[in-house]
């Protein structure tokens, strides 16, 4: 394993629409948070999806856990953090973390998991080819 660190950061200004009747973001709106970060690490790292589907592989989340630390309100603008967290299994593993924009206070933490199924939906136990190539290219093998 590499100490290499691969790491996005995203900004998200909190819409009226995210929020309950409290003004407080409803926890199901950190999914979605997390998942635009994963999709702007796809981007960066050149490990998005539609590529992964190209070359005959889906990844689905087979889990996520969130750490809520503080609330995340109506108009704050928050930072989330999305760090892929290197593993010799064939899953994709990500850590995040959002943190308030203007104090840097963390608001939540957590993590995903994805595995690889081919288009047939069997699992891969092995890394896929393209993936092993991905972590060559990003210093991670």
């Amino acid at each position: 394993m590499t100490d290499k660190t691969l790491q996005v950061e995203k900004i998200v200004d909190v819409r009226f629409s995210e929020v309950d009747s409290m003004g407080i973001v409803w926890h199901g709106n950190y999914a979605l948070y997390f998942e635009d970060a994963r999709e702007l690490f796809g981007k960066t790292y050149q490990l998005e999806y539609m590529h992964m589907y190209e070359m005959g592989f889906f990844a689905p989340l087979v889990e996520l856990k969130l750490n809520y630390k503080k609330a995340v309100k109506y108009e704050d603008r928050i930072k989330v953090r999305c760090t892929y967290r290197e593993t010799d299994a064939a899953k994709l593993i990500f850590d995040y973390e959002i943190r308030d924009a203007k104090t840097d206070d963390i608001m939540v933490t957590g993590h995903t998991v994805q595995v690889f199924l081919d288009l047939n939906q069997n699992l891969i136990w092995q890394m896929p080819d393209f993936y092993i190539e991905w972590k060559k290219i990003n210093g991670l093998l």
